[in-house]
């Protein structure tokens, strides 16, 4: 990824692009892109704006991490998704009793259940794994 920036940088010497280090300088690249965002593909801008969307996402992921949703508002959201109902998750994490139990979190999810949501339900693994 970064060799593609450079390659660009280098066939585009008056782009005003410079690495992303402060909120200033996060701010001013969200208003530039904002200005440039509707760029043809294959223009000078367009360019700049697929360079501004690499660095902006970068100090995002370093200055705002997500952290992964708690495993039981991961499946309630998956549900309703769905439509589905507390009856129909029984069947996949075991038992109607099961689904109570780990709503009002007096159980954890077993690894057997985490493994059942993940490949009936495609709910990734990380948001079934974190803390809750």
């Amino acid at each position: 990824m970064m060799i593609i920036i450079i390659l660009m940088l280098k066939k585009y010497k008056n782009m005003n692009i410079k690495v992303i280090r402060t909120e200033e300088d996060y701010q001013q690249a969200l208003k530039r892109l904002e200005e440039i965002f509707d760029a043809p593909v294959e223009s000078l801008e367009g360019d700049e704006a697929e360079i501004l969307t690499i660095l902006i996402e970068k100090y995002e992921d370093e200055n705002y991490p997500i952290d992964p949703p708690d495993p039981i508002e991961a499946i309630k959201f998956r549900m309703e998704q769905l439509d589905m109902k507390k009856n129909e998750l029984a069947e996949i994490i075991g038992y109607k009793s099961r689904v109570s139990e780990i709503f009002s979190r007096k159980r954890k999810l077993t690894l057997n259940m985490i493994r059942n949501l993940h490949d009936k339900l495609k709910i990734p693994y990380d948001s079934l794994l974190s803390d809750y």
